[in-house]
C-alpha cells in the first residue's frame, strides 16, 4: 500500500505563508518599476528617433543615479525589522524615518550635481548632436523627481520592515497607471514633447512618495513616532548604508564591465548580450522577490532575539531559491523558441544567442541561493561583509572577462564568466552564512 506523504512541519508551513505573502506583492512592485521606462519610450518614440535616443541616454543616467542609492530600502527594511522583531513599532517606525530623511538629503544633493552638470553627463553618455538636447531636457526635468524616488525607496524599505509588500505593491500599480495618462496628455495633448514625458514621470513619482508619507505618517502618529529630522539617526542610516553602496557600485561594476567586453566582441556580440541581460534582470526580479522577504523576516526573527527561527527561515528560503532557480532555469531552455524571435529576427544574432542561455539557464539554481543569501544577511544587517564579498567577487570576474576578446572567446564564453562571478558570491555568501556569525539578535546590531 502507498502512504501519502507527510504533511511538511507546522514551522514550513509558516515559513512558506510568510514567504509568498512577502515575496509576491514585493516581485509586482519591482516589475512595475522598470514599466515607468518602458511606457515613456513607447510615447516618445512615436515624436522621432533623435527624442528616442536623447530619452534613452537620459534614461540610463537615472537610472543608474537612482539604483545607486538602493540602500536606502535595503538598510532601512533590516534595521526597521529588527525593531518590529523587538515589539518597538515606535522606535521601528522612527528609525523608518531616519532613512526617509536621509532620502531627501541625498536626492536634494544629485538635483544640484545634476542640474549644472547635464550636458557634460550626457556628452560622456555619448549623445549624438541631435538626441543630446532632448536629452539634456528630459535629464533637468526628469532629475527634480529623484528626492521623490529616493523617499519612494527608503519609505518601501519602512513598509517592508513591517512585514507589508501590499502597499507598496498597490502605490507602484498607481504609479505605473498615472505616469503612462500624464505622458500621453502632457505629450500629446499639452503639445509638450519630450519636456512632458519628463514631467508626467516627476508628477507620478512625487505623487507615489506622497502616497507613502502618508501611510508613514498615519503609522507614527498611531505609536507616537517623531516625525522631525534626528541628526543622530540620520547619520546612523548613512552608516548602515554605505557597505550596501560598496556592494552595490561593485556589482554595477560587474554588469558594466561585461557590457563592454560584450561590445568589444562586435555587434552581433552586444545584441545578443543585451536580450540576455534584459531576461536575466526579469529573472533576478523574481529571485530578488524572495530576498526582499528574506530581509523582511530575517530581521523580524533576530529582533525578538529568536536565532533559531532565523536559521529555520534561512533553511527554508534556500530551498525556495533553488527549486525557483531550477524552474526559472527550465522555462528558458523550454521557452527559448517562442521568446527569442520576439527579440530579433536576425538569424546571426539568435545563433549567438542560444547557446550562451543555456548557460544561463544551469547557473539560475545557483543565482537563486545567491539571492537567497544575500537578502538574509541583508536582513541580519551584515553589510560589511556584504560589500568585502562583492569585491572579492569584483576582482575575481575583472580579469576573466576581461580575458575573453583576448583568448578569442564569444559571448558564450563571456557568460560563462558571468556564471563564474556568481559562483563566487555563492561560495562567500555561503561560508558566512554557515558560519553563523552573522546572527546577531537583537534590536540594534
Amino acid at each position: 500500500m502507498i502512504q501519502a506523504p507527510a504533511p511538511p512541519p507546522p514551522s514550513r508551513r509558516r515559513h512558506d505563508r510568510e514567504i509568498i505573502s512577502l515575496a509576491v506583492p514585493a516581485f509586482g512592485a519591482l516589475v512595475a518599476e522598470p514599466l515607468f521606462v518602458m511606457v515613456d519610450s513607447a510615447i516618445v518614440g512615436h515624436l522621432g528617433t533623435p527624442q528616442l535616443a536623447g530619452l534613452a541616454v537620459a534614461a540610463a543616467l537615472l537610472t543608474t543615479a537612482v539604483s545607486i542609492f538602493v540602500f536606502l530600502a535595503y538598510a532601512t527594511t533590516a534595521a526597521v525589522a529588527r525593531r518590529v522583531g523587538a515589539g518597538d513599532l515606535a522606535s521601528a517606525i522612527r528609525q523608518g524615518m531616519d532613512g526617509i530623511w536621509l532620502a531627501i538629503l541625498l536626492g536634494i544633493a544629485v538635483i544640484a550635481v545634476t542640474l549644472p552638470t547635464a550636458p557634460w553627463l550626457v556628452d560622456v553618455f555619448g549623445a549624438s548632436d541631435t538626441a543630446a538636447p532632448y536629452a539634456i531636457t528630459y535629464l533637468r526635468i526628469s532629475s527634480l523627481g529623484i528626492p521623490a524616488m529616493l523617499v519612494v525607496l527608503a519609505a518601501t524599505g519602512v513598509l517592508r520592515g513591517l512585514q507589508d509588500t501590499r502597499t507598496p505593491l498597490y502605490v507602484a500599480i498607481g504609479g505605473f497607471a498615472a505616469n503612462g495618462a500624464l505622458n500621453a496628455g502632457l505629450v500629446y495633448g499639452a503639445g509638450l514633447g519630450i519636456a512632458g514625458s519628463a514631467w508626467g514621470t516627476v508628477i507620478a513619482q512625487v505623487s507615489m512618495a506622497v502616497a507613502y508619507l502618508i501611510v508613514v505618517v498615519r503609522g507614527a502618529r498611531r505609536h507616537g513616532a517623531s516625525l522631525r529630522p534626528d541628526a543622530a539617526g540620520i547619520r546612523t542610516s548613512a552608516r548602515a548604508g554605505v557597505p550596501l553602496l560598496v556592494r552595490t557600485l561593485s556589482l554595477r561594476a560587474v554588469l558594466m564591465i561585461a557590457t563592454a567586453v560584450a561590445a568589444r566582441l562586435g555587434d552581433t556580440e552586444i545584441a545578443a548580450h543585451q536580450i540576455i541581460l534584459s531576461l536575466w534582470s526579469l529573472m533576478a526580479f523574481a529571485l530578488d522577490a524572495i530576498a526582499i522577504a528574506g530581509q523582511a523576516i530575517i530581521g523580524r526573527y533576530l529582533g525578538a532575539d529568536d536565532a533559531e527561527g532565523a536559521r529555520e527561515a534561512c533553511r527554508r528560503m534556500v530551498q525556495w531559491g533553488i527549486v525557483s532557480g531550477v524552474v526559472f532555469g527550465a522555462l528558458i531552455v523550454l521557452a527559448r523558441p517562442l521568446f527569442v524571435p520576439l527579440f530579433t529576427s536576425d538569424q546571426a544574432v539568435q545563433d549567438t544567442l542560444l547557446p550562451a542561455l543555456l548557460v544561463v539557464a544551469l547557473s539560475q539554481p545557483i543565482a537563486g541561493v545567491v539571492f537567497v543569501l544575500d537578502g538574509v544577511l541583508m536582513g541580519a544587517g551584515d553589510g560589511r561583509y556584504l560589500a568585502w564579498a562583492m569585491l572579492v567577487t569584483l576582482a575575481v570576474f575583472a580579469p576573466v572577462a576581461l580575458l575573453v576578446p583576448v583568448i578569442g572567446g564569444g559571448l558564450t564564453t563571456l557568460w560563462w564568466a558571468m556564471a563564474l562571478m556568481m559562483t563566487v558570491r555563492l561560495v562567500t555568501l555561503w561560508l558566512r552564512t554557515r558560519s553563523g556569525k552573522w546572527i546577531v539578535t537583537g534590536a540594534t546590531r
